[in-house]
């Protein structure tokens, strides 16, 4: 385990919260570590019990561990994802502080170029993977979130294939806030996005056409972008 530095009275817990993040980041905790209890982090650190759950409540809300109550409790280091700024870009939505039409830019600009990368990159791994999720959204779903997390496997898995791990974290924000909007407006994704609409931007990206494939998913962005718009209209009249 790392050694924790004693630290200065001013900022206590920000200066707490820094280093057990810097000992996640470098690997001394691994995902499904559980920290030491808030006794002994104290001690070490040389603070006070409060310090140290103001450290640890600030560490779960930015999705580094997550509280755990009971016999087995403690907090537990949690595997980083793209969850928390899905959750900060749908808080900024709800607030009014970013809209429907700001989104649909950002994926005009980012997915074409994500898409024209994918097809530069088809393995057979890749090309199952998009078959798999183009057969499994024409499979009929129980629930409109069912529905909603089959219709984006496709954009995810272009996003992996492309091989920039920023891009990819990008597209799976952006989409994964389309997927919140859809469900927070509680709308039926199946007349905003029918099956089908992904077989073109698939059969570019595997003939290995990369500006065909930058095309079609330019026109599915504009196509779907605008039933987004129409759909937060909606939303924000019946809101207000």
């Amino acid at each position: 385990m790392p050694k924790f530095k004693p630290v200065r009275q001013s900022r206590i817990s920000d200066e707490v919260t820094e280093q057990i993040k810097q000992s996640i980041l470098l690997g001394h905790f691994k995902t499904g570590d559980k920290l030491p209890p808030e006794r002994d982090l104290a001690e070490e650190f040389c603070v006070s019990r409060v310090a140290i759950r103001e450290a640890l409540r600030t560490l779960e809300n930015s999705g580094f561990i997550v509280t755990r109550q009971g016999v087995t409790g403690g907090a537990y280091i949690i595997d980083l994802s793209f969850q928390q700024l899905v959750n900060a870009f749908l808080d900024l939505f709800l607030t009014g502080k970013i809209s429907i039409p700001e989104l649909h830019h950002v994926r005009r600009l980012i997915e074409p170029e994500v898409a024209r990368l994918a097809a530069t990159r088809v393995t057979p791994e890749y090309t199952q993977m998009l078959r798999d999720a183009l057969e499994a959204e024409k499979i009929p779903t129980a629930s409109a979130s069912e529905e909603v997390d089959r219709k984006t496997v496709v954009h995810f898995v272009l996003a992996e294939m492309c091989g920039n791990r920023f891009l990819e974290a990008l597209v799976r924000s952006v989409v994964g806030l389309s997927k919140k909007l859809v469900e927070t407006i509680d709308a039926d994704p199946r007349p905003l996005h029918p099956v089908g609409m992904h077989v073109p931007i698939v059969d570019a990206v595997l003939s290995g056409d990369p500006e065909k494939a930058a095309e079609e998913m330019e026109k599915h962005a504009i196509e779907f972008g605008n039933i987004l718009i129409q759909l937060e209209k909606t939303f924000r009249q019946n809101k207000y």
